[in-house]
């Protein structure tokens, strides 16, 4: 998995143990969910961390797909 691939699991497992009004819903293997979104937000930090800029600066291809990464999804907008 790539940075940006390991910060959207890590959101998307996090998503999974909310309710409808953000809040935690604490159920039977939340805790390991938790655990696995926490490891997945620190290999997504450690890539990002990693992400060195060359003389030429950061790789257009990886700046945009931690841009894309980042992003609100519309979904959350029109909320």
């Amino acid at each position: 998995m790539t940075g940006p691939e390991h910060y959207r699991e890590a959101e998307r497992l996090l998503k999974g143990c909310k309710n409808s009004h953000g809040a935690l819903v604490i159920e039977d293997g939340t805790a390991e969910v938790l655990a696995a979104a926490q490891v997945h937000a620190t290999l997504a930090q450690t890539a990002a961390t990693a992400v060195q800029p060359s003389r030429y600066g950061v790789q257009r291809a990886e700046w945009k797909a931690w841009a894309a990464a980042a992003a609100t999804p519309e979904e959350d907008i029109r909320s």
